[in-house]
């Protein structure tokens, strides 16, 4: 016989965290369609600036400065990755996100965020910050395990 007035256990039939898909980075599109190999980088920085709000355009800046091998390059994609990041979590926020659950890499858009996060990490190593490269490989891990698996499988 069950007692109406007993506590309630409020986590049973839970359902699981719902995926969070943010909406189209505003500068994919831009990025997408200009000729960057005809107008460079002043192509590129024109688009960041133009969005700034775009973790995609910062995640490239960052993943290019990684690329120049040098411990300047390094920071410099320290400071990149991080504006990307942040720029990611508002926009991850504005979609619901509170704090956990899926961020799939399979949504293009989400891609963005994922790759400047994987950035930081790669940055935070480089400049010897073990224990934020490690939290923001986790991080990554736990929001998209698929996303992790791409972009860890990546040359660096």
């Amino acid at each position: 016989m069950s007692n109406p007035s007993a506590p309630k256990n409020l986590l049973s039939g839970a359902t699981t965290t719902p995926q969070t898909r943010l909406p189209e980075d505003p500068a994919a599109a831009d990025l997408a369609a200009a000729d960057l190999a005809e107008g460079g980088q002043e192509a590129f920085l024109d688009i960041l600036a133009a969005h700034p709000d775009s973790s995609l355009a910062w995640a490239i800046l960052a993943e290019g400065s990684l690329g120049l091998d040098s411990r300047a390059g390094d920071i410099a994609a320290y400071a990149y990755a991080r504006t990307g990041y942040h720029r990611g979590l508002d926009a991850l926020r504005r979609a619901g996100w509170k704090g956990s659950g899926p961020i799939p890499w399979e949504h293009v858009p989400n891609q963005g965020f994922l790759r400047a996060l994987w950035a930081l990490a790669r940055a935070a190593d480089r400049i010897g910050e073990a224990a934020e490269a490690e939290r923001c490989s986790q991080f990554l891990r736990d929001s998209s395990e698929s996303g992790y698996a791409e972009l860890t499988a990546r040359p660096r």
